[in-house]
């Protein structure tokens, strides 16, 4: 069982910005130069970075490819994108950048057929699923469906996504924690490795999340952005705390 922590590069116009809550009126812009911010993350040991086309999130036209392209290239770990792969050709022209994993969220929901199609086309894929207060949100966050996350999740497990990663809206930019009592809920019903994205704040929510186990399952990691870039943790840190964690638990074996 491996637990990553993946340092997220939300765009807008090409610059690192993060949302409160997935409000796009609540919009902090930290740094212009995300390429440089990418370095940044593997240079303190990131073994992947998460990137989001918020633009593409919003009206389901991917705006940001050049940066994502400098990105892909500049970078020797793994990129996973999302925000806006609505079609199997968006996602082709991504790994053809350099992409690792595509993150497919709202046409999860709405042509769950598309992350099957990806898969088969031989790429690797995950399923981004947003939720408030249980319940699959689309559109940027924007609509919300009588669908839970979990039920979406379940009906995904055979369509040869990697992994689901799962984001309570609600905990999203607040630094709060993540939403523990959720995660439980999803762990308890889903047969696919699940990443944690969404509240992370201190050392301490990092420590609830890898200890967080049901019935044999565990999380496959974390998706962090604004502790990071308002220093609250530090990626160094939060990587040697995975580490410490993880041969720990090897000893008590």
């Amino acid at each position: 069982m491996s637990f990553i922590v993946y340092p997220a590069i939300d765009l807008i116009d090409g610059k690192c910005v993060r949302l409160y809550q997935g409000d796009y009126s609540k919009e902090t812009i930290y740094e212009n130069d995300p390429v440089a911010q990418a370095l940044e993350f593997e240079a303190q040991g990131a073994e992947w970075v998460h990137l989001v086309d918020l633009d593409a999130a919003r009206t389901g036209s991917l705006k940001n490819t050049s940066v994502i392209q400098q990105i892909c290239g500049e970078l020797k770990i793994p990129i996973q994108v999302g925000g806006g792969i609505r079609t199997s050709e968006t996602a082709k022209m991504l790994f053809e950048m350099g992409v690792e994993r595509t993150v497919i969220g709202t046409a999860a929901v709405e042509d769950p057929e598309l992350v099957s199609t990806i898969a088969n086309a031989g790429h690797r894929v995950a399923v981004g699923v947003d939720g408030k207060d249980g319940y699959v949100a689309t559109r940027g966050w924007k609509v919300t469906t009588e669908l839970k996350v979990a039920e979406l999740l379940k009906r995904l497990e055979s369509s040869g996504a990697e992994v689901g990663i799962v984001t309570e809206i609600q905990r999203d930019g607040t630094l709060q924690g993540s939403d523990l009592k959720g995660l439980t809920s999803v762990l308890s019903q889903v047969n696919m490795p699940v990443i944690a994205s969404g509240g992370l704040g201190s050392v301490q929510d990092l420590h609830h999340l890898l200890e967080l186990e049901v019935k044999g399952s565990q999380l496959a990691g974390v998706i962090t952005g604004k502790a990071l870039y308002e220093r609250h943790l530090i990626l160094g840190d939060l990587i040697s705390e995975v580490k410490k964690f993880y041969s720990k638990g090897a000893k008590d074996d």
